[in-house]
């Protein structure tokens, strides 16, 4: 896929809405991981450059259509100022009167950060009437929030109807990047698969099947499919109704002659706590009464080295409950593995990301993905409604 990008625009003297991704956890009314702002500097940076006025959008949060205090764009804006170092001002509104002031009163490289729009039940129904409010002070859009480019919402999809729309720089290398896997991987191709839950990672695992080599399943993922495979795993979570259909994966699996990685080994807990007491089990043998929580060293080894053969991974959901200290070692020796690894390497966004900055480790991957979900579905083939107004020809 090939987008128009801000760089074919002439922007210098405009008045130009960027939508960012500045959808950052908060710990305390503060940013508690910088890594979706650090993203979107180049296309600022570049911007502010050109000479543009720049009003800066972003959701935060499902405060669902209302105003919750706990989710304004303020902590962004405190953040956004440091790794800038300028002032960032912060308008209480992304649309009104007030917002076509301090647009019309920004210099050539001014800048303003505006108010979540998701404050506004009009931003998440794509309605035209908040599109065409939250477009009026501006000349040109450039869309930089990958990780929101499978929601058709005003501030993704609407407001392209409106006004000339490129993409950003980080939008453009996501898009860039992705495609290139999907066009043309190189093999072999292995998706490692973790994360809480077998459902949320169903569709991909189905949908990928026929593009990739092999699967690679950890996390609370594995223990659906261990169970569809006749294993006892104790008091495991297991998604007892996507059983039927797990059972026909495995099946298809096997007359594609693909390989589905499972663990053989967990760490196990009666209790998921910072300080539970945690034993390792054959994955076929979990007591009752215990649950795994992480893959186990021996799970680790196997996973290292089928990883070591690969040409592209790409990397949805950590092993275990990686936010806990007993159960991080799965996810942070992966982690190691692959940022060590001669393949092409993306991990995809949300909680994978967080563990790979959190670790120190992202210069070691070839790509770090802002979009979570967004990654997944542009993998899968999925309807991108605010990447199709940006296509270029």
């Amino acid at each position: 896929m090939k987008l128009r990008t801000v760089t074919e625009a002439g922007v210098c003297g405009k008045k130009v809405l960027l939508r960012a991704d500045f959808n950052v956890p908060l710990s305390d009314g503060e940013v508690a991981d910088d890594f979706r702002i650090r993203a979107a500097l180049p296309t600022i940076r570049w911007l502010l450059e050109q000479g543009a006025r720049v009003g800066v959008c972003s959701h935060l949060g499902r405060p669902k259509g209302k105003v919750v205090p706990g989710l304004s764009l303020a902590p962004v804006a405190g953040r956004l100022s440091q790794l800038l170092g300028r002032e960032v001002p912060m308008l209480p509104e992304c649309i009104g009167d007030e917002v076509r002031r301090a647009v019309d009163d920004l210099p050539e490289g001014g800048l303003v950060l505006l108010e979540n729009v998701r404050f506004h039940p009009g931003e998440e129904q794509n309605d035209p009437n908040f599109s065409r409010q939250l477009a009026a002070p501006f000349e040109l859009y450039v869309n930089d929030a990958f990780g929101t480019a499978h929601r058709a919402h005003a501030s993704t999809e609407g407001v392209t109807r409106l006004l000339p729309a490129y993409a950003g720089l980080l939008l453009a290398r996501e898009v860039e990047v992705l495609s290139e896997i999907t066009e043309n991987p190189r093999r072999p191709y292995y998706v490692l698969v973790g994360g809480k839950k077998a459902k949320d990672k169903l569709g991909v695992l189905t949908d990928l099947l026929p593009k990739v080599d092999a699967f690679l399943i950890g996390g609370g993922v594995a223990f659906t499919f261990l169970v569809a495979q006749g294993k006892e795993v104790g008091s495991s979570i297991v998604d007892e109704e996507l059983l039927p259909t797990i059972r026909e994966l495995i099946q298809r699996a096997e007359r594609q002659g693909k390989a589905l990685h499972l663990p053989l080994d967990v760490v196990a807990a009666r209790e998921l706590s910072q300080a539970a007491e945690t034993r390792v089990y054959p994955a076929d043998a979990i007591p009752e009464g215990w649950m795994g929580l992480d893959i186990g060293p021996e799970t680790v080894q196997a996973f290292t080295r089928v990883l070591k053969e690969a040409g592209t991974v790409v990397w949805a959901g950590p092993m275990g409950a990686f936010e806990y200290a007993p159960f991080s070692k799965g996810t942070e020796d992966v982690a190691k593995a692959l940022s060590e690894s001669k393949a092409f390497t993306v991990v995809g966004g949300g909680e994978t990301g967080e563990a790979v900055v959190k670790l120190g480790l992202e210069k070691g991957f070839s790509h770090l993905s802002t979009g979570g979900g967004a990654t997944l579905a542009f993998l899968r083939g999925k309807p991108m409604p605010a990447l199709e107004p940006l296509r270029a020809g």
